[in-house]
C-alpha cells in the first residue's frame, strides 16, 4: 500500500489542522470568558495608545483595591461614560443617567416638579437665573435675575458641565424642600434659600394688543408644543384686526429646533429659514413655504435670547422681514441631538453648527439688533417681563418701529 501523500493532500491536512486549532482556541477563549464572567471593551490600536488603556486599568484597580470604602464598579463606569462626554470640553455635549434623562424630558414638556425658574449658563459655566416665574416657589423665596446657583443641598455645582444636571438636582418630589445657595453679583454676597418644590406648569406664551392695533406675543421658551399655541394666539390677534406684530424673545433661552422652524415658516416668505452643517460639510436645510403672514413685524432681543431665539431673529433680519430691537443676542449657534440609550439614559451631543439664511453662524458672536437700545439702569437686573410697560424703552422702540412700517 502506497503511504505517500501528494502535495495537495499535505496542504489540505495542514489547513484542516489549523482550522480545527483556531476553532478550538476561540471556543476555549469564549468558554473561559464566560466562566470568569468578564466583559471586554475594545479599542482600535491605530487610534488609542496602549499606555492609556493600561493606565485606565491601573487606576481602576487602585480605586477598587485601595480606596478607604468599598467601591461599586458600576458607579465608576457611569463616571467614566460621563467623562467621555466631558473630555470634549463642549458644555452642550453631556451624558444623562436615567434620572437626569427623565428630568430633561419632563422639562421639555413644560410641566415638572421644581421651583419655577428659567435659567441659562453664563460665559463662566455658572447656572444663572433669567427669571423666576410669577407665583413660583423661587419667586416667593426671593430669587432674582442674575443670581448664580452655586450649591444645591450643600453640594457645589459650579463644576458641573450641564444645566440639566443641576436642574435634576433641584427637582424632586412634590412638597419636599431643597436648599439652594446663590451668589448675587450686584450685591457681592451669597444667599441661602430653602424652597419647597411644587408642580410647575410653565406658561411659555402670552399675548395681548398694545396701543390699539399692535399685537404682542411673548415667547418664554420654545417648548415641544409652542408652535401650536403661537399660531392660536396669532390667529386670535389677527381676527381682532391688528395691523402690526411684536414678538418678544427677550430672556428666551431657546428650546425645540423643530418648533422654532414651524413658527418661522408662518412669518417668512418662501426660502431658507436656517441650515445646519456637520463636520463633514453635509448640509440640512429647513425651508419656509409660500404662505405667510405679511404684517409689519418687530422682534425684541437681549443678551439672554439664545439658540432657537436666534434662529428666528436671524432669519427675520436676513430677509428684512422685520426690525430687531434691543441688544445683542447670546451667541449659541450649535445644534444638539438627544440620543436615547438602551437603559433609558441618554447623551445630548453637538452634531452641527447652524447658519442663518445668508450663511452667518452666530456662535460666539450673536445677532446685533437693527435698533440698539439698553434698558434703564434701574431695571438692568430684572427680567424684561418685570419692567413696567411705561418704563420699557425697548418695547416702546419696537412699537414705534412697527408704527413706522404701518405708515403712521
Amino acid at each position: 500500500m502506497d503511504r505517500r501523500f501528494s502535495v495537495r493532500q499535505v496542504v489540505a491536512i495542514v489547513l484542516a489542522t489549523v482550522f480545527i486549532a483556531v476553532c478550538a482556541t476561540v471556543i476555549a477563549f469564549y468558554s473561559l470568558d464566560r466562566l470568569s464572567s468578564r466583559y471586554v471593551i475594545s479599542f482600535n490600536a491605530d487610534e488609542v495608545s496602549y499606555k492609556n488603556v493600561s493606565k485606565f486599568n491601573q487606576v481602576r484597580n487602585i480605586l477598587k483595591n485601595d480606596y478607604y470604602k468599598p467601591v461599586d464598579e458600576n458607579i465608576m463606569l457611569e463616571g467614566a461614560i460621563s467623562g467621555l462626554a466631558d473630555s470634549l470640553e463642549d458644555p452642550y455635549t453631556v451624558y444623562f443617567d436615567t434620572d437626569q434623562m427623565k428630568s430633561f424630558m419632563e422639562k421639555s414638556e413644560g410641566s415638572y416638579v421644581g421651583i419655577g425658574v428659567t435659567v441659562n449658563v453664563d460665559e463662566k459655566g455658572l447656572l444663572t437665573v433669567i427669571e423666576a416665574s410669577e407665583d413660583s416657589p423661587a419667586k416667593h423665596a426671593g430669587m432674582m435675575q442674575g443670581d448664580k446657583i452655586v450649591k444645591v443641598d450643600d453640594v457645589d455645582v459650579t463644576t458641573l458641565s450641564d444645566e440639566n444636571m443641576i436642574i435634576s438636582m433641584i427637582k424632586g418630589k412634590e412638597n419636599t424642600k431643597v436648599k439652594i445657595t446663590v451668589y448675587r453679583p450686584n450685591e457681592d454676597k451669597y444667599i441661602q434659600m430653602e424652597i419647597t418644590r411644587r408642580r410647575i406648569k410653565m406658561s411659555n406664551i402670552r399675548s395681548e394688543i398694545l396701543d390699539g392695533e399692535i399685537g404682542y406675543i411673548k415667547l418664554v421658551m420654545f417648548d415641544s408644543q409652542i408652535a401650536k399655541y403661537f399660531k392660536n394666539d396669532l390667529n386670535k390677534l389677527m381676527n381682532q384686526g391688528i395691523k402690526g406684530l411684536i414678538i418678544d424673545l427677550r430672556d428666551n433661552p431657546g428650546g425645540s429646533y423643530e418648533q422654532v422652524v414651524e413658527i418661522a415658516d408662518s412669518l417668512l416668505p418662501e426660502g431658507t429659514i436656517v441650515y445646519t452643517e456637520d463636520r463633514n460639510g453635509k448640509k440640512e436645510v429647513k425651508n419656509s413655504g409660500k404662505s405667510y403672514i405679511d404684517t409689519p413685524l418687530a422682534i425684541l432681543t437681549n443678551g439672554n435670547s439664545a439658540s432657537a431665539s436666534e434662529i428666528l431673529a436671524g432669519a427675520v433680519k436676513d430677509y428684512g422681514r422685520g426690525t430687531l430691537v434691543g441688544t445683542n443676542t447670546f451667541g449659541k449657534g450649535l445644534v444638539q441631538e438627544l440620543k436615547l440609550l438602551e437603559d433609558n439614559s441618554g447623551i445630548k451631543v453637538t452634531i452641527a453648527r447652524y447658519f442663518t439664511p445668508s450663511g452667518f453662524c452666530i456662535h460666539g458672536t450673536g445677532i446685533s439688533p437693527d435698533i440698539e437700545i439698553n434698558v434703564p439702569d434701574d431695571y438692568r437686573n430684572l427680567p424684561a417681563s418685570q419692567i413696567p410697560k411705561s418704563k420699557d424703552v425697548q418695547l416702546k422702540a419696537a412699537i414705534d418701529a412697527v408704527k413706522e412700517d404701518i405708515g403712521y
